[in-house]
């Protein structure tokens, strides 16, 4: 499992792109949430422009190829920080995903 800390560069993003680009972001999300290779995903409260995922995947290189379909990617418009862990304790309702 993996987590992710995403800090977009908002110097540098288009402002006149700024919401499109921000919305496919969303539409990214959403499509891996669906998946089930984001596990949970939020924005940060103390930081702006910022905030986390909890991620499965097969392994490093098949996460890789999911954060290289973000839309900030391409460019370098955010900073990715990725962690590999192992999840030991589980919450019972997503159980499924302990140890992996």
């Amino acid at each position: 499992m993996y987590l992710i800390d995403i800090v977009l560069d908002q110097a540098n993003i288009p402002a006149d792109q700024a919401d499109e680009m921000l919305t496919t972001h969303r539409d990214w999300f959403g499509k891996y949430a669906r998946s089930g290779h984001f596990l949970i995903v939020g924005p940060y409260r103390d930081q702006a422009h910022a905030g986390i995922v909890v991620a499965q995947a097969e392994n490093r290189a098949a996460l890789d190829a999911i954060l290289a379909e973000d839309v900030y990617f391409a460019d370098r418009l955010a900073r990715y920080t990725v962690r590999e862990f192992q999840a030991n304790l589980v919450a019972e309702h997503i159980e499924q995903f302990k140890g992996q």
